[in-house]
């Protein structure tokens, strides 16, 4: 059960190892610690992180983006509506017109024979 890699000192107790400190081993985290030590002296961020104000102006810019988009969409959707609806309403006028120019014509009869009856009911002779 005791293995030797276990060094005991003269009263048998367990001597400390010293520990591997992983960025004095590997060269690669040597230098990128140098680099963003380097980075944080002259105030660059890599790390892409973004202070709260930067956070919450996108957050905004993103809604303005969503709801302008939305309008649109509301926008086409009701103009097609309109187009539809004018497009029936100018149909049925168009139909109608035969009917309302008939109607006119006949009015304007009626109207003229009214006239001179009530002139003659009158006394008064200016149609005649």
């Amino acid at each position: 059960m005791i293995s030797s890699n276990i060094v005991r000192d003269e009263e048998g107790l367990i001597v400390p190892r010293k520990l591997i400190n992983p960025c004095l081993e590997s060269s690669d985290r040597q230098n990128l610690h140098r680099e963003l030590l380097f980075n944080q002296k002259i105030g660059k961020n890599v790390l892409n992180q973004k202070t709260e104000l930067q956070r919450a102006l996108e957050k905004q810019k993103e809604r303005q983006v969503i709801a302008a988009q939305n309008e649109m969409n509301k926008d086409c959707h009701t103009t097609s509506l309109h187009g539809e609806l004018g497009k029936v309403i100018m149909e049925r006028a168009q139909k109608n017109r035969p009917k309302d120019e008939q109607n006119t014509c006949n009015n304007t009869e009626f109207n003229e024979e009214y006239l001179k009856a009530r002139a003659k009911l009158r006394g008064c002779n200016k149609y005649t």
